[in-house]
């Protein structure tokens, strides 16, 4: 017989309207966003991430773990994602920095290699910049953009986004090198979603990096087609990479 206290004064919440409306809306963000076909290939903003496995599992659409899908809340934080990244080439064009993002026929500017198994999307191509830019801003030039809570933001402000954020360094690399960007750095801009607040700065084209990120794909790709597992990235299944993936059950069963 347990001896803690009753709770007389505990009620349960009623709904609320805000609740009922929320939850109508990520019903249908989940529904519509389960009806876009799968992506058959491994996409190049994702190719930084430190684990083949993981990647491995995205690639061939391995089943995830029981609410670990995308929820309504997190398609709602990708779309305005979007948004600002819109507002964003809207304010650089603005300033006189020309932001090309889709190609004479509409199309966004992209690659596709290894027989359409890997393709990336760039978010633009800097062609022009005005005379007070000119100094430190080569183009043509890949622009890659990424917004960020304050605390991230002020992450990739103080370190760097190479540092800070190596998935997005690795995407840039990938992007410069298969887009024939490499003799220019790209200008990566980074949105602060609490404050607005804007961060730019230039990342040289780094070799080495994008050869590995290349390679990396090609060894997701051989492992699949061959049936073989990758290695984890960590021995430890309470290591904080493996606390967040959402095939966590599967890959540690």
């Amino acid at each position: 017989m347990s001896d803690a206290p009753l709770d007389f004064n505990h009620r349960t919440r009623a709904p609320t309207p805000a609740d009922e409306i929320n939850a109508l809306i990520d019903t249908a963000l989940a529904a519509e966003n389960g009806t876009r076909v799968r992506r058959d290939y491994l996409g190049g903003s994702r190719l930084g991430d430190p684990c083949t496995r993981r990647l491995q599992y995205e690639f061939l659409d391995a089943p995830r773990d029981p609410g670990t899908g995308f929820s309504g809340q997190t398609l709602r934080i990708f779309a305005v994602g979007h948004v600002f990244e819109d507002l964003a080439i809207g304010w650089l064009r603005r300033a006189g920095i020309d932001v090309r993002t889709r190609d004479r026929a509409g199309e966004q500017f992209g690659f596709s290699v290894a027989g359409g198994r890997i393709q990336g999307h760039i978010d633009g191509v800097v062609v022009a910049v005005p005379t007070e830019a000119q100094s430190f801003v080569t183009v043509p030039s890949l622009w890659e953009c990424k917004s960020a809570n304050a605390r991230n933001w002020k992450e990739i402000v103080r370190r760097g986004v190479t540092a800070a954020k190596p998935i997005y360094a690795a995407q840039i690399a990938l992007y410069q090198a298969y887009m024939g960007l490499t003799e220019a750095p790209a200008l990566f801009t980074a949105v602060n979603k609490d404050t607005c607040e804007l961060h730019h700065e230039l990342v040289p084209f780094d070799a080495a990096l994008a050869q590995a990120t290349s390679d990396k794909a090609v060894r997701v790709l051989r492992a699949s087609d061959a049936g073989e597992l990758l290695p984890r990235l960590t021995a430890d299944p309470d290591h904080f990479e493996c606390a967040r993936c959402s095939w966590r059950s599967r890959c540690w069963a």
